[in-house]
């Protein structure tokens, strides 16, 4: 029998460590649910979008029951400015009227999602495509409108549109579909009590269908390394009371706000961790996963 150089030997020896540091996740994980939020630049670089088609595949695998909701602000913006109609935003969340709601559908549920479902099939999944719509999965209410101070004796009036937010979430679907082996892919839109499509935030979709299936794990995939401290450190785990000192402290900011209260509200609603992990390191998805450092930022009870 010929024997391996020494070299390739150790690599092979570095390929079964590898795995047996994954063993204890895979068993521990076994018949867990994830939600998994995609978005970002894992949703461009065509390396990226690939690395996380095989990431989703292979939990399916093995065993663990991958549930992925998608962004599509950029691809939308991109199709309302060919038609000549400006994005107007209110906190990072895209005002949504009568006519740009017919165009976030036709991106989001039309193109977006079956360009992702079409990209973990071609890869050896299973996935199925899903608005909030079907089966009534995802039931809605529009926002109410809001007034805004501008200043002394100056207020706006912020007027959402059909911008929606979570009323219940009814998983039969999900359950009859993971029962087929199906990976599901679902698209923010949701629906109100009378059939009207509602835009929702994919962050807050993510979160709500994480609390409602009582996942094991909620994964925010972003375009940064995850949560930093005061002095720009990454911080790998943080609790669920000093995640909010640090929103209170202004150390945490800007748009890292919602999704870090995303994580909160998905924890209090029995989801056992909550990740916001770099979607720009190729298989981000089982790095933090199976492995014991992680690429982002944890958030426990």
């Amino acid at each position: 029998m010929e024997s391996f150089p020494k070299v390739e030997m150790q690599n092979l020896v570095q390929r079964a460590s590898t795995l047996m540091e994954a063993l204890p996740y895979i068993r521990k994980f076994y018949g867990k649910v994830f939600v998994i939020k995609y978005g970002g630049n894992a949703m461009v670089d065509e390396k990226l979008k690939e690395s996380f088609a095989k990431d989703i595949i292979m939990m399916r695998y093995i065993g663990m029951i991958p549930i992925v909701v998608h962004g599509g602000g950029p691809q939308i913006g991109r199709v309302l400015e060919k038609m000549g109609i400006e994005s107007k935003f209110h906190q990072g969340i895209r005002i949504t009227d009568e006519t740009t709601m017919d165009v976030v559908e036709m991106v989001l549920v039309g193109n977006v999602n079956k360009q992702i479902v079409s990209m973990i099939n071609q890869h050896g999944g299973r996935a199925i495509g899903l608005s909030g719509k079907d089966g009534h999965m995802m039931q809605a209410k529009k926002i109410p409108t809001e007034k805004v101070s501008k200043g002394t004796n100056a207020n706006e009036i912020i007027d959402w549109g059909r911008v929606g937010q979570v009323t219940q979430i009814n998983t039969g679907v999900l359950e009859l579909l993971e029962k087929d082996n199906f990976i599901p892919v679902v698209a923010p839109v949701g629906v109100s009590d009378s059939g009207e499509a509602l835009n929702i935030n994919a962050d807050l979709v993510a979160g709500a269908l994480a609390s409602a299936l009582k996942a094991e794990k909620l994964i925010l995939l972003t375009d940064i390394e995850g949560v930093k401290d005061a002095s720009g450190k990454l911080i790998s785990e943080l609790g669920l009371e000093e995640a909010k000192g640090l929103i209170k402290k202004d150390v945490i900011q800007g748009g890292m706000i919602p999704k870090v209260q995303c994580c909160l509200d998905s924890l209090e609603g029995g989801v056992q961790s909550a990740h916001i992990i770099d979607g720009r390191v190729q298989h981000a998805v089982l790095l933090e996963i199976f492995t014991d450092k992680g690429v982002g930022t944890v958030v426990r009870k």
